[in-house]
């Protein structure tokens, strides 16, 4: 068996493990797709192993392969750590800082503050990833993340900032065109938006609002921001922030005293970025952000 095989080949291997196909994995790791297809093929030789056969839905993963997995899993989150360890050096603000949180938190919450951030360090680079999606902290996908569930694993850094108010919104000229729902039965007479696949939220709000269910759902979107934007746009009734919904005079909260729903907001970090001054700003000034958003 060939000896010191380098980091690159695990690296492309994982990632063609993790999103099933070449080009996908390419894409991940931001290089070309022969480069993925040459280290996988590479890593075969070394191994005398076929690592993946194809299959109509892209490549399948053989037992030699999932045998592979845990260890390039384990040499992945060392490199990642070797990546935070060595951010955490140095005292400037200056540098990159990836934050992570959800669409409506990223495009609705976050802007101003990280307005004021680039202003009071314009050395400071910020790249927000809006997604539903929750970003793996320990693989380095991110390095600060607002959630809305407390975070579980014991190495990284938490901080409650408050709950998210959640409630029934519509538009002030759908309920004058259609009515007011007097209470929950008659929402059944009126234009629902919710998620076209089931998410956690969406079971326990079926538990509690009646019809509350894809099948009921006039309008479907798995993007958060498309159901505010068809709320904003009179198009039915939905769930949004309480505290977005106050900013436009237009939106009426519908039923309040029988749909109201709280979300714990989190900021995390992982503890290996304690001691890196720009993570540190970063970190203070989402808190304080949340923090003034929560109290709406």
């Amino acid at each position: 068996m060939t000896k010191n095989i380098g980091w690159e080949l695990y690296r492309s291997f994982l990632a063609v493990l993790t999103h099933g196909s070449l080009s996908a994995a390419a894409r991940a790791l931001g290089i070309t797709q022969p480069t993925v297809g040459r280290h996988v093929a590479e890593l075969e030789v070394s191994f005398k192993q076929t690592l993946f056969t194809r299959s109509r839905t892209g490549l399948m993963p053989t037992e030699a392969a999932l045998t592979l997995r845990s260890f390039a899993e384990a040499m992945h989150s060392n490199a990642a750590a070797l990546e935070r360890a060595m951010a955490g050096q140095g005292q400037t603000t200056g540098g990159t800082v990836r934050v992570t949180a959800s669409e409506v938190i990223a495009v609705e919450v976050l802007p101003p503050a990280l307005a004021r951030l680039r202003r009071a360090h314009p050395q400071l680079t910020i790249e927000l990833v809006a997604t539903n999606r929750v970003q793996d902290l320990l693989q380095r996908e991110a390095d600060i993340a607002v959630r809305m569930t407390a975070p579980k694993q014991e190495q990284l850094i938490a901080r409650s900032v408050g709950n998210v108010k959640i409630g029934l919104h519509a538009q002030a000229d759908y309920l004058h065109q259609f009515g007011t729902p007097q209470g929950p039965a008659d929402l059944a007479r009126h234009t629902l938006i919710g998620f076209d696949t089931e998410t956690p939220f969406l079971r326990a709000a079926s538990k509690r609002v009646p019809g509350w269910s894809r099948e009921g759902f006039s309008l479907r979107s798995d993007s958060d921001l498309a159901q505010l934007s068809l709320i904003r746009a009179g198009a039915g009734i939905g769930f949004c922030q309480s505290a977005i919904a106050r900013r436009d005079a237009r939106l009426v909260q519908v039923l309040p005293e029988h749909f109201t729903f709280q979300l714990d907001a989190w900021v995390t970090m992982h503890e290996d970025l304690r001691n890196s001054p720009r993570c540190k700003v970063v970190f203070d000034a989402l808190v304080q952000c949340l923090l003034a958003h929560t109290a709406i």
